[in-house]
């Protein structure tokens, strides 16, 4: 008896819906509020495959998160737009008078909106925690800057994620994430695909992107800290500036998404390892944050993203396949 093909699947939440990604296709799933499904699939081929240069270890760990960064930003957009069909229909039917915002509008209101995230994200995890090291005189001492800096950052990042999830819409938005997850781990498991069978599964599963921000987090640390002692030794011979090290940091982030990618990668293909076990329950512990239960709508859209990402049969469901 042949053995069974290993197949990944994973994905991520979006504004009532979700989106997989199987072996060769994308698939998103969206809620509408008429209670029927929309599906909208398409081809899709990594650039970091094996034999290629983008697919070689390291490498391919950042490339795979510019793909999924580039993907995730197209897939939440998608939704909105989706979702605010929805809210001009309810407001239509309430005879609210709605003003339709021109095309220039509304990329202007993303711009801004992109500018705003980019920047906080700049302040809260890159200068603000090397200012607060730097204040107290930890600038001379690498690792302990580094040490501090990144603790600094994990806070700061673990705080962010606790205040966003108390916003209702971002409640939700966790939730669809642990439909997602449930999903993911019944397949695996092999528990069943029917939706009370999915619900017995854990919202939590050890190849999250939340466990992979944190591997990126503490790399980081490791990494940052023999980069400056390397240049503070071997080329300034000195003190590095602030602005320097933060420059040549913000160089470095494929290198760590790299490093993060390969043990994330290392870490769900030997979950039973001490060792393994460790390093996963930071990201495991964040996941508590990151996914909500889920209701039995928000399990069953995931699940036709899924069997849409894996070209299984969507008989059963109320889906509406849009055009690409």
């Amino acid at each position: 008896m042949e053995p069974k093909k290993e197949i990944s699947v994973g994905g991520q939440a979006v504004i009532e819906g979700v989106m997989m990604r199987g072996p060769d296709s994308l698939a998103t799933a969206l809620r509408r509020k008429d209670g029927s499904i929309e599906l909208y699939k398409q081809p899709f081929a990594s650039k970091a495959k094996k034999g290629t240069f983008l697919g070689l270890p390291l490498v391919r760990g950042f490339v795979s998160l510019i793909e999924m960064l580039v993907i995730g930003m197209k897939t939440i957009t998608l939704s909105a737009n989706r979702a605010e069909l929805d809210v001009k229909a309810e407001e239509a039917a309430q005879g609210k008078q709605q003003k339709e915002k021109s095309k220039v509008a509304v990329q202007t209101e993303n711009l801004i909106s992109y500018v705003i995230a980019f920047g906080l994200a700049f302040v809260l995890f890159a200068w603000l925690p090397y200012r607060i090291a730097d204040w107290i005189g930890l600038a001379k001492q690498n690792f302990y800057f580094n040490l501090f800096a990144g603790s600094i950052r994990i806070v700061f990042f673990v705080l962010y994620i606790w205040l966003i999830s108390r916003m209702k819409d971002i409640h939700r938005l966790f939730q669809y994430h642990g439909a997602e997850h449930k999903n993911v781990n019944a397949y695996e498991k092999e528990t069943g695909l029917d939706i009370a069978a999915i619900q017995t599964n854990t919202t939590i599963h050890p190849r999250c992107g939340t466990s992979f921000m944190f591997f990126v987090l503490l790399v980081s640390i490791l990494i940052f800290s023999v980069t400056d002692t390397l240049v503070s030794l071997f080329i300034l011979k000195g003190q590095v500036p602030m602005a320097l090290r933060l420059g040549y940091h913000l160089l470095l982030i494929p290198l760590v998404s790299g490093v993060s990618y390969e043990i994330l990668k290392f870490s769900g293909k030997n979950l039973k390892h001490p060792v393994v076990k460790l390093l996963t329950v930071p990201g495991m512990a964040l996941q508590r944050i990151t996914t909500q239960p889920p209701d039995d709508q928000m399990v069953e859209t995931a699940l036709v993203a899924m069997k849409a990402a894996l070209d299984m049969d969507l008989d059963g469901h109320n889906v509406k396949v849009m055009p690409n």
